[in-house]
């Protein structure tokens, strides 16, 4: 089985092909092939396969086996991928993904595909389609507690569950406790993924992620743009703005017709065969 790997502001991916669908357990293939001391090392596993709607469908399984609908990094490195394998040559790609149908324009510099920038759809507010547990309209500087400790959240779905907390360090917060604690939580019955926003000024922020499935990751590109829906929601920034995640940075815009637009830099480490 031959595999590529690659990255998308640190945020890490193995790809693989399954156009015939010859691979029944990708599930457990996942776990392996993540695993960063036995396997090829990843935060999660993209696999190809044939679209009737796209270009390409893709699949995405995090580190710990478990299905994902989306990924804002994850799906710049897929396009640049069909992109290189000739399986759709052109400036801008179609991608089925298990929320919808994502169109992606890809950025060049001297013939290289160097980044791209990926129309993410329309974030859903309402707590029915997050899903959460939360009375209401919407999620928006509401207060939950978790345990004994309570959190100022917004929430919405960004192709998948994402949940915000603005604070004035995200270096300086238990990430990992907070993140999983919110996550596993009974408010949000299919999990959510926890982002952590410090608000430099009304067009960047600094964001941190913790991943529903794959934990702390460098980057996350539905955080991103979920972590921007919500700093416009709470009247943080302006509806285009730098995000600054530890990988590197991403620019999300969210237009004035509802779509959320990210642009971020994608790029190939190595590719290998497994034995």
């Amino acid at each position: 089985m031959f595999f590529t790997k690659m990255q998308g502001t640190g945020n890490d991916f193995i790809i693989i092909e399954d156009l015939n669908s010859q691979i029944r357990d990708y599930s457990g293939i996942a776990k392996i092939l993540c695993d960063r001391h036995f396997g090829v090392g990843g935060d999660g596993l993209l696999i190809v396969k044939k679209s009737d709607i796209a270009d390409a469908k893709m699949l995405i399984y995090n580190s710990d086996g478990s299905e994902a609908e989306m990924c804002g990094n994850g799906i710049r490195c897929f396009a640049k991928y069909i992109y290189d394998s000739k399986l759709a040559q052109k400036d801008n790609v179609t991608i089925e993904t298990l929320c919808g149908v994502k169109r992606i324009e890809l950025i060049k510099q001297s013939d290289s595909i160097t980044g791209a920038r990926v129309n993410m759809g329309r974030p859903q507010l309402d707590p029915k389609m997050i899903p959460a547990l939360i009375q209401g309209e919407s999620i928006v500087s509401r207060n939950i507690f978790v345990g004994r400790d309570e959190y100022t959240i917004t929430s919405l779905n960004m192709g998948v569950p994402h949940t915000i907390l603005f604070v004035d360090d995200v270096n300086g917060i238990d990430a990992s406790n907070i993140g999983s604690r919110i996550e596993k939580s009974d408010y949000f019955p299919k999990g959510t993924n926890v982002n952590f926003v410090n608000v430099l000024n009304d067009c960047e922020f600094n964001v941190r992620t913790w991943e529903r499935g794959a934990g702390l990751t460098l980057a996350c590109g539905t955080g991103a743009c979920a972590s921007l829906v919500a700093c416009v929601l709470n009247g943080k920034t302006k509806r285009c703005a730098k995000a600054h995640l530890l990988g590197g940075d991403v620019t999300v815009e969210w237009s004035g017709n509802g779509d959320v637009f990210m642009t971020g830099q994608c790029k190939t480490v190595f590719k290998g065969e497994l034995q």
